[in-house]
């Protein structure tokens, strides 16, 4: 049970950081908050991220890319490129790497405007701080592991990060439905998309980039932004106004006999 629970908390802590701060405020500016707030979730990420920190520079960079270039040669992870998630990633990887390293300049456009904290982005970074974290996973299930099988989640706490960037980059791009028409390939995995917090609602987010809500028929649900609703509530964030009146475009590609589509915020 301790097992299953400390991965479970991992797996929906890490997703949301990820989903939350790196994508939709520190690639997007979905939103606003103050930088209090900021330096707080900047430390969740690291926290929940652990060992697979992702850095928020690095990240944003490569996520402006895919979808300046979604589905094509320049595009950072395109499923059409590669035989497997894994290779896919792997070359994601390297790219990432050297922007989180600044051993390579982005194109201006895709740099600036992100949440930087040089210290703490450092210290992530450091291998003796990575392997740190994977002691810390490996004594928690040499502690409370009860039953061998137990043991094969292991390795998904050391790269989680990566793990939930492939699921949603390579399914995203594979399988699933489109409510809109585009020149890429992305789709719409999961009607309702727990597992990734939403992110797997790849078509919605590819054709408004900036919406807040990546849902956009009624029976598609983004729990991540419920979340940003009531932190919007409690005044931790605040969606701009323009957000806020923003509408879905209308249906372009709909499944048959599917609903309308929702307001996105």
């Amino acid at each position: 049970m301790a097992v299953a629970t400390f991965f479970a908390v991992h797996w929906v802590g890490s997703v949301f950081c990820q989903t939350f701060f790196l994508h939709r405020y520190g690639a997007h500016r979905m939103f606003e908050m103050r930088k209090g707030w900021e330096r707080f979730f900047h430390l969740m990420t690291f926290l929940f991220q652990g060992s697979s920190y992702l850095d928020p520079r690095a990240y944003a960079i490569l996520h402006r890319e895919h979808h300046a270039f979604s589905d094509t040669e320049r595009d950072p992870h395109a499923p059409k490129f590669f035989r497997t998630p894994f290779s896919m990633m792997w070359a994601t990887k390297v790219r990432y790497e050297g922007y989180a390293a600044r051993r390579v300049e982005p194109e201006p456009r895709f740099d600036g405007g992100v949440p930087e904290w040089p210290a703490l982005d450092r210290l992530a970074q450091r291998w003796s701080t990575r392997l740190a974290f994977v002691a810390a996973y490996v004594g928690f299930y040499a502690a409370f592991a009860t039953e061998a099988w137990m043991w094969a989640l292991l390795p998904v706490h050391f790269v989680m990060g990566p793990v939930h960037g492939a699921i949603v980059n390579w399914a995203g791009h594979k399988y699933g439905y489109r409510n809109y028409d585009s020149d890429d390939e992305s789709r719409n995995t999961l009607p309702v998309d727990f597992l990734t917090m939403g992110e797997l609602f790849q078509n919605n987010h590819h054709r408004y980039g900036q919406a807040p809500n990546f849902a956009a028929r009624w029976w598609e649900i983004d729990p991540c932004y419920q979340v940003i609703r009531l932190l919007a509530r409690l005044r931790v964030v605040r969606l701009p106004a323009n957000v806020q009146r923003m509408r879905w475009p209308e249906v372009t590609s709909a499944p048959a006999g599917a609903a309308a589509p929702r307001r996105a915020a």
